[in-house]
């Protein structure tokens, strides 16, 4: 099973910064190439800052209900195309921040 790294993680790959029911995805560092529950997480237990990754990445996204490595276009449908789960429609806002 795929590791979500964080602070605080559960199961499900929500943290001590999100933690809603739909904080599920976790996103790769294009630096370390880790999953991290959300770049706070990163930038508190690495030694470099979040780096985004591009979004022809082969798998930039994690699903944290069913471990699933998703494409950009995937996860941007708002919901996990392999379990089905949804996602925070909130975290767009932040999609600078984890994409290039």
């Amino acid at each position: 099973m795929m590791q979500i790294y964080g602070v605080d993680v559960d199961a499900k790959g929500r943290c001590v910064h999100y933690h809603l029911q739909v904080d599920i995805v976790a996103l790769k560092c294009g630096q370390c190439q880790k999953y991290y529950a959300c770049y706070q997480c990163h930038d508190a237990l690495e030694k470099h800052p979040f780096a985004a990754v591009s979004k022809d990445d082969s798998a930039p996204v994690l699903c944290g209900n069913c471990r699933q490595t998703l494409t950009f276009d995937q996860y941007q449908m708002g919901q996990c195309p392999f379990c089905r789960h949804a996602f925070n429609p909130r975290c767009r806002l932040h999609q600078t921040i984890y994409f290039k």
